[in-house]
């Protein structure tokens, strides 16, 4: 006995059910994800400061200007 063919329609089905799959995997992967990073008891170490300059503040002003 010959299997039968799927319809279209089935695999218009099947088509809108793994993209709906795949949107739901794109969607909870990064809350899925926070856990494991929150997990963490690194100690972090920051780098230090630059000092500030105010050079941004005067550019800026000049080319507001211009």
């Amino acid at each position: 006995m010959p299997m039968p063919r799927p319809t279209p329609h089935a695999l218009s089905h099947l088509r809108l059910l793994l993209r709906a799959i795949v949107v739901m995997l794109a969607v909870a992967a990064p809350l899925l994800a926070i856990p494991g990073v929150r997990a963490s008891d690194a100690t972090t170490i920051e780098a230090p400061t630059m000092k500030k300059m105010g050079a941004g503040l005067v550019l800026m002003v000049s080319l507001q200007r211009s």
